[in-house]
């Protein structure tokens, strides 16, 4: 379990195919933190730990990532200098700052625009239908593993969701989602509660 609130941005510096992708990320945790078999969050994404070192500032962890969970995140993801939002498990007397986030990408989505507004960059992103009742104004959704509050929403025509968030200036230095750009693909997992909502509600029907 996470809270969305991201902790270190992570680099990928290497990647070699096993069958499944063993991927080597750079990050400046100290290695004595990262337990083997733990879980990280990378950019949305719950991995577990199968190998550490380096040392505290200049450290590095391993992940195994099966081809499921390549087809079932944004792919342009999984290459070589990357950089991925990384948080590690929440534990318990820990801060929940952001909401309950899980690690499982429900969908992956496109930025459709991204422009500065204000002081804040405004994002609106294009998400698919299969998502699209769980995304409310003013609820909470994580993109690429950042706990966010959704501004507006609009559905689409065709059943997809278009809806929209604005990136304070912190945010954008300490995470990803200050360097979006038109296009750009996004892990998105919509929030816990949401989705017990809607499954309460089918029941009643």
């Amino acid at each position: 379990m996470f809270t969305g609130i991201v902790t270190a941005i992570g680099t990928i510096d290497n990647i070699e195919h096993k069958g499944d992708m063993h991927i080597r990320i750079a990050c400046p945790y100290d290695p004595e933190t990262m337990a083997i078999g733990a879980s990280i969050a990378c950019s949305g994404v719950c991995l577990t730990v199968v190998e550490r070192g380096g040392e505290e500032g200049d450290a590095w962890f391993a992940v195994d990532v099966s081809n499921e969970t390549v087809s079932c995140t944004a792919q342009d993801q999984w290459t070589t200098g990357r950089k991925l939002n990384l948080e590690q498990a929440l534990k318990l007397g820990d801060e929940l700052g952001g909401h309950l986030v899980t690690g499982h990408v429900d969908a992956v989505g496109r930025v459709a625009v991204a422009r500065e507004e204000g002081g804040s960059i405004r994002i609106e992103i294009l998400a698919p239908q299969s998502i699209a009742p769980y995304v409310a104004e003013k609820g909470s959704i994580t993109i690429d593993g950042v706990s966010l509050t959704v501004n507006s929403v609009v559905d689409e025509d065709n059943g997809d969701v278009r809806f929209g968030l604005n990136i304070i200036p912190h945010t954008g230095e300490v995470t990803t989602l200050g360097a979006l750009e038109q296009g750009d693909a996004v892990n998105l997992e919509i929030d816990v509660l949401a989705r017990y909502l809607k499954r309460m509600e089918s029941l009643r029907k």
